[in-house]
């Protein structure tokens, strides 16, 4: 913990940081929206969103104060205080979706080189890894300063798309919402979706330092679920015009983009998705990186040099972008982050909503950090 940190730091950059990690491939394209919430139709699908975020937040609340109470900062610290002997469960799992989301974000920017330049798939995949691998290797600060001017662009890019959409094709999303559609399998959706992006909360551990107390640990859990969702909700009520067509779309966002008839902030808006997934990506290997200099400092050796943490980062980024280049952008989405929702349920936030809040209650009255569990 830093008694310097800012209140920037403590409440807003955790909301930042994990909006960074959820946001990614397919969030930012509109591929997740369209598989999750999309099918419930305007109305469920705003439903859906909303109790994803509320999922979020209160998770997000739960491991913070959790991590604070049991000294984490990494996710192998966090899981043998939750999991005791099993915790190897969760790194088996992490390593899985990283990989996969790693695999996603590879697609993307792979189908997006492709839309706006002609670029065969596996360069545009190309240029992300080399981009994710040199914020990476730089470690903490690298890292939190791309949260931070990533999101400024993010958020002005998506206010001015959200204003040129409405004003564009607006009377259709007003008939989208006003029409009687199904709203069908919205909380399953939103479930889903929440789920297996609550793992953000995980990647984030490191920025739990600056927090000074519970307080600071449950506002910024409550902030985290708002922050990431905002975005995603303008973009989800600009995409409720083209429904249900554009739910077949790989890139959502490109299909909109194109009806703007704007060339230059078409160009502007994919640097700015280039952009999530840079952050993204880079947030989910930093996560790795630590947990590898923390198990370093533990046996008395010194941590993750910058040459080491580039070789890992590359290493985790090729085989990522073989596995997308093998099953492609949909495909993942759909399937994947499916068996990866129930897995996290399992270990994660199940263990953490009963037995670790006890353990943070049990702490508290102690007036002591909780003992991992052995």
């Amino acid at each position: 913990m830093s008694d310097g940190s800012t209140w920037f730091q403590r409440l807003l950059l955790p909301g930042f940081a994990f909006k960074a990690v959820v946001i990614g491939g397919g969030y930012a394209t509109g591929r997740e929206l369209a598989e999750y919430f999309l099918p419930s139709g305007p109305r469920g699908g705003l439903l859906g969103m909303l109790l994803a975020m509320v999922i979020w937040s209160v998770v997000a609340a739960a491991t913070f104060l959790f991590a604070r109470a049991t000294g984490s900062r990494d996710y192998r610290t966090f899981f043998r205080s939750l999991l005791g002997p099993v915790w190897p469960m969760f790194e088996i799992a992490y390593l899985l979706f990283v990989v996969l989301i790693l695999s996603v974000f590879g697609a993307s920017a792979g189908v997006i080189g492709a839309a706006l330049f002609g670029w065969p798939t596996l360069l545009g995949s190309l240029v992300l890894i080399a981009a994710i691998a040199l914020f990476a290797a730089f470690g903490n600060e690298s890292i939190e300063r791309l949260f931070k001017y990533v999101t400024f662009f993010l958020y002005a890019v998506y206010a001015a798309f959200v204003i040129l959409a409405l004003s564009t094709f607006g009377d259709r999303t007003i008939a989208a919402f006003a029409a009687p559609t199904p709203t069908d399998g919205w909380a399953l959706g939103g479930a889903t979706y929440a789920l297996y992006n609550i793992v953000g909360a995980i990647v984030i551990l490191p920025v739990v330092r600056h927090m000074r107390n519970s307080r600071d640990a449950i506002q910024a859990g409550l902030l985290a679920g708002p922050l990431a969702m905002v975005p995603a909700l303008l973009f989800f009520i600009c995409m409720a015009a083209f429904y249900p067509s554009i739910g077949s779309q790989a890139l959502p966002s490109d299909f909109l983009l194109e009806r703007l008839h704007l060339p230059v902030f078409r160009l502007i808006f994919q640097l700015m998705i280039f952009a999530a997934l840079l952050e993204s990506g880079a947030g989910s290997v930093h996560s790795v990186n630590e947990r590898i200099s923390h198990a370093l400092r533990a046996a008395g050796r010194p941590e993750l040099s910058r040459r080491a943490r580039l070789l890992i980062t590359l290493s985790v980024l090729v085989l990522s972008v073989f596995v997308a280049n093998r099953y492609g952008l949909v495909l993942l989405i759909a399937k994947g982050y499916r068996a990866l929702a129930y897995l996290f349920l399992v270990i994660y936030v199940l263990p953490l909503m009963t037995y670790g809040l006890w353990l943070v209650k049990r702490a508290r009255q102690a007036g002591t950090a909780a003992p991992a569990v052995k």
